[in-house]
């Protein structure tokens, strides 16, 4: 499988986030591919990793089709060859977009990550540690690190263009959103989150935490978009060893976080771009941690063709 950081396709791309490209196909549909680029830290990588942007796309195609019941969502296929026959400009554009692209139904994308924490860890864990809140909001008292949260807690967060997302109250999102949309959203979330919890524990995997997009068509339904339940959107912890009271090993780029914190440790990297070069090992560890994470989720390899 080609390996890819930049996309060039025969169509008007309309974004370019850290990871993903999006083009318009046309009023009703869009192109989401997902490139082998890797973030840490809010700064992009030089080097790709290996088959990276197709488990990006095929874990959401794949939670896609588990979700279909419960809720509406933007994808149309994420097969090469119906994406092909759906989009004639894409013809003898096969290779590139094999495995890593997903056709999607197009909407206005509300402007808010609807976060749920199963467990309670990272950013929420260290302010709880620090003040018993999560965004100024107390929690309840006696918690520990990684340790279960029941019921999960909705945690909205704004969508930051750049840097981290900031972690918001509901009341906020309601002012942002109005009362109807942001119970709408928090209902799907936690909807979404509780079967995909379910399904993944079959599996061996705690989904921690995650985030979750959704948008509207312009006829007014309500649409789960973008990544779903992914390494990326996603922390995602091995349930054998599982214990509460310290950090989980995670199914994500973790390999490249260890390698990039011993680089500013040692004066090397002042954590700013750009990023010191990724040795060949760090990449296949970061690789095959996403490819593991696939294999566990949905029982098979990863197979692109």
């Amino acid at each position: 499988m080609m390996l890819m950081t930049v996309s060039d396709l025969p169509l008007e791309r309309i974004a370019r986030g850290k990871v993903r490209d999006v083009y318009a196909v046309d009023a009703e549909r869009l192109l989401l591919v997902a490139t082998d680029r890797v973030s840490a830290y809010d700064v992009v990588m030089a080097e790709p990793i290996p088959q990276k942007g197709a488990v990006l796309t095929q874990v959401s195609a794949w939670w896609f089709r588990q979700l279909g019941d419960l809720v509406d969502h933007h994808m149309i296929s994420a097969d090469a060859d119906e994406i092909v026959a759906a989009v004639p400009a894409l013809k003898g554009h096969r290779a590139e977009i094999a495995g890593r692209a997903m056709l999607c139904r197009r909407g206005t994308v509300f402007p808010i990550e609807c976060v749920v924490r199963g467990y309670i860890t990272g950013s929420a864990w260290r302010e709880y540690a620090k003040t018993g809140t999560l965004a100024g909001e107390a929690l309840p008292q006696g918690l520990k690190e990684s340790g279960r949260l029941d019921p999960p807690i909705f945690s909205p967060a704004t969508k930051a263009e750049s840097g981290h997302d900031e972690n918001i109250t509901v009341a906020q999102m309601r002012t942002a959103l109005g009362a109807e949309v942001t119970a709408e959203l928090e209902r799907l979330t936690r909807l979404v989150y509780t079967r995909g919890r379910d399904v993944a524990l079959k599996q061996g995997i705690i989904i921690a935490d995650t985030k979750f997009e959704f948008g509207r068509t312009v006829d007014g339904k309500i649409l789960l978009i973008d990544e779903v339940m992914t390494p990326d959107s996603s922390r995602f912890w091995p349930l054998d060893g599982y214990a509460e009271g310290k950090p989980q090993p995670s199914f994500d780029k973790q390999p490249l976080r260890d390698w990039l914190d011993v680089e500013r440790h040692a004066g090397r990297w002042n954590g700013d771009a750009p990023a010191p070069r990724l040795p060949a090992e760090v990449v296949d560890a970061t690789s095959k941690r996403y490819l593991e994470a696939y294999r566990r989720l949905t029982g098979a390899e990863l197979s692109v063709s």
